[in-house]
């Protein structure tokens, strides 16, 4: 029996001009957002840095204000935040039994479902929906951010519907279905690929012969170059310019990969296998150094070359060295790796030229608490070009450090919101913060928390 799919919009209330739209319009043109805004996953260039000045130095012991506080539904996806509006992408479960078993998929029926918001009150602005039955394990929600490129947003769901919304009204643009478009099988955790736009492209995880990266147009959703015979994985691509060559990043449960964008043709690769097929966490550069990351024992430093698009081996891990990094991306700063282990569930320091460990802390995973530390989530961001940090903690904390090669030095806590989901028998947070506006914006499965950054 086939079943009908149904899509709603619903606008929530009649949108004004102000000069802070005019301006927007007048000035953001082809770029992701102006500097305030975290238009996408891990920030306007998807490095996990916040440019934003005049907020705290550190979070006093009665905590921040909480500016607002609004009920969403399921989801692993952060939200984005640009021109004044939040959005966030859940799922709204209708049947169907939602259980977390790593090896077997749940089969729900529900929706999926954008809800854009007022950045400033939390208001609805308007909402978005389609029919979207779920077989994957962990079935919570989406996965992917939101992708907000100018006038349009752009949605990767867990079962695979990649769509285009204008982000001023929530009307639907173009849509594509990886699983009836191009024949694929979801991965067993669903699609977590973050769709990455760079001119007039969206490149997008799909997985298969030939199709394991498809470069779609923007602007339509025609499929201009597909590359790759590999499996999709979980790792959304980059986009990085070296030897004064643009390149797109690709890691695939087998390897690193380096693409031209413009027509998918390889440059580069280099074999990384992690274990379940879990590439999740995109390499990470700094300078000519980039790390990549599998969970438990793989993990290799990698030095790119400025003559032509080439890589050398530098390192790979071993055994109690380098750090192993799950869902949460490690950074490199100053020549030293901070990431959290996926087998020990600490916060490490890693130092770039040898992979030996610095130093390693409990204190943004489980503070003290008894609990199984396995594939610990902690999401890192630093403030700006300072060695201070933001820290969103699996267990809810919102953290601000100071991380160096020599310590951890922390300059607060506040419990923000509840672990909702489950993973290995204990509660997590497993969604990435966005910050702008002087604003932390918080999710886990039941709200999206607005946190006062100002000093």
């Amino acid at each position: 029996m086939t079943k009908t799919m149904t899509i709603s919009i619903r606008p929530l209330f009649d949108w004004s001009f102000s000069w802070a739209a005019l301006f927007f319009l007048g000035f953001a043109n082809n770029s992701l957002a102006h500097a305030n805004d975290w238009p996408q996953w891990m920030g306007e260039n998807r490095d996990g840095v916040y440019h934003e000045t005049g907020i705290v130095e550190e979070i006093p012991d009665e905590g921040l204000k909480i500016k607002w506080r609004v009920p969403i539904s399921g989801g692993y996806a952060g939200p984005a935040v640009a021109d004044g509006r939040v959005f966030v992408f859940d799922y709204k479960r209708d049947s169907g039994e939602a259980f977390n078993n790593p090896g077997q998929r749940a089969k729900l029926d529900g929706k999926e479902h954008l809800l854009a918001l007022d950045a400033k009150t939390g208001k609805p602005i308007w909402e978005y929906e389609y029919d979207c039955p779920y077989s994957i394990s962990y079935p919570a929600g989406p996965r992917c951010t939101p992708t907000v490129d100018g006038d349009h947003v752009y949605l990767l769901g867990s079962e695979g519907d990649l769509k285009c919304l204008k982000s001023e009204n929530g009307e639907l643009v173009w849509s594509r279905s990886f699983k009836k478009d191009f024949a694929v099988e979801v991965p067993i955790w669903g699609y977590s690929g973050h769709p990455l736009v760079d001119g007039d492209m969206l490149y997008c995880m799909v997985g298969g012969p030939g199709q394991g990266v498809i470069a779609f147009d923007k602007n339509t959703g025609e499929v201009k170059w597909k590359s790759l015979d590999c499996k999709t994985g979980y790792c959304p691509p980059s986009m990085v310019t070296f030897a004064s060559t643009k390149q797109l990043l690709i890691f695939h449960p087998d390897g690193i990969v380096s693409l031209d964008p413009t027509n998918g043709s390889p440059y580069w690769e280099v074999p990384l296998t992690p274990l379940y097929e879990m590439s999740i966490t995109r390499p990470m550069i700094e300078g000519n150094l980039m790390y990549a990351s599998g969970i438990y024992s793989e993990g290799v430093l990698l030095k790119m070359s400025s003559e032509k698009p080439e890589v050398t081996e530098v390192w790979r891990g071993k055994p109690k060295q380098a750090v192993y990094t799950c869902n949460s991306t490690p950074l490199i700063v100053d020549g030293v790796i901070y990431g959290v282990d996926t087998g020990t569930g600490k916060l490490i320091a890693v130092d770039t030229k040898d992979g030996s460990r610095l130093w390693d802390t409990f204190d943004p995973t489980r503070r003290g608490e008894k609990r199984l530390a396995k594939q610990a989530t902690a999401f890192i961001t630093r403030i700006g070009e300072t060695d201070r940090y933001l820290i969103m903690s699996e267990i809810g904390d919102l953290v601000m450090a100071t991380l160096t090669a020599d310590a951890y030095t922390e300059h607060g806590h506040m419990h923000v919101l509840e672990p909702t989901g489950e993973a290995h028998g204990r509660d997590v947070v497993w969604s990435h913060p966005a910050y702008a506006n002087r604003t932390a914006y918080i999710r886990n499965d039941k709200e999206l928390v607005a946190v006062d950054l100002a000093k």
